[in-house]
């Protein structure tokens, strides 16, 4: 019995772990279920609504914590980008940001103020309120990284896309918002961003500036390196199709060339996993029965 303990333990965390990872994913659901839910819109139209009136009313109230929250010229400004990035452009975004971290700060005060898990500690509450001040802001990056990943990873097709709706006859403009429309179900993040330059030029900005927003609500290298490429090939009136074309050659070589860096940074982390998980279980299961042996025979011994 006492042999299988340090073997139930291994087991116990191997399913939190696991748990942990299923729960995080974000691809949870199959390309057929989100069909599936499409077709049945009008079905759960009741739930939505529901849903929506509960969620209207934590935004709200949300609203009214942040707008009691200190808050500073400097970091609005950077956390407005820092949303802007993730996707969140409302202007009401920042203010709900406030109150989310607010309410977080607050909640791990009194959690850890209440004897409902330890015991009430003034040091150990203030630093769990500082944790919970700080982790909307890593969250908020982690999101703003992955929507920046994904619109790194659409842009060669986007691009080939141009390349031949350009050398099919279309202009640049339309062939941004063709290229947009194509790309809404592959790489919706992309999509949107393409939408937005389209919207932004039928509401008559020029397409220079256009562009170079693009780039500032992105922050992405590639799209940045693209806009000063068009702005360029507008300027110097160079072939716009040739230009799209020998830029998107070289997002593909970067591309690879990000790959074979993670791949080679792989063996290097795999040693904290390896060293933390799997041969502690290892040393267990294959020392631990010769150590108890050792212990049943030499202490009787000892005490003799």
């Amino acid at each position: 019995m006492v042999m299988l303990l340090p073997l139930l333990a291994f087991l116990f965390a191997s399913l939190l772990v696991a748990a942990g990872a299923m729960a995080l994913s974000s691809n949870s659901t199959t390309t057929i279920e989100r069909r599936l839910g499409e077709l049945t819109v009008g079905g759960h139209a009741d739930a939505k609504a529901e849903t929506s009136e509960y969620g209207k009313a934590i935004v709200d109230a949300l609203k009214r914590v942040g707008n009691v929250a200190p808050k500073s010229a400097s970091e609005s400004g950077k956390l407005q980008k820092r949303l802007v990035a993730a996707g969140y452009r409302s202007k009401e975004a920042l203010v709900v940001f406030f109150g989310i971290r607010l309410a977080c700060a607050l909640a791990g005060f009194a959690l850890m103020m209440s004897p409902i898990l330890l015991r009430p500690n003034l040091l150990m509450a203030l630093g769990a309120t500082a944790l919970g001040y700080l982790l909307p802001g890593m969250g908020l990056a982690r999101m703003a990284k992955k929507r920046q990943h994904k619109i790194r990873l659409g842009l060669p097709d986007a691009l080939d896309l141009l390349v031949v709706s350009v050398e099919a006859g279309l202009g640049l403009d339309q062939a941004i918002q063709r290229v947009g429309v194509e790309l809404d179900f592959a790489h919706p993040e992309l999509s949107e961003e393409l939408s937005l330059i389209n919207l932004e030029l039928r509401a008559g900005k020029a397409r220079r500036e256009a562009l170079h927003n693009l780039a500032e609500r992105t922050g992405v290298d590639d799209i940045s390196s693209l806009v000063a490429m068009l702005v360029q090939t507008d300027k110097f009136g160079t072939s716009v199709a040739q230009s799209l074309r020998v830029h998107s050659e070289t997002v593909r070589t970067k591309r690879r060339q990000r790959a074979e860096e993670a791949a080679a940074k792989t063996g290097v982390k795999m040693v904290f996993p390896l060293v933390f998980c799997i041969f502690p279980a290892i040393f267990v299961v294959t020392i631990g029965p010769a150590a108890i042996k050792f212990v049943q025979v030499l202490v009787p011994m000892a005490q003799k």
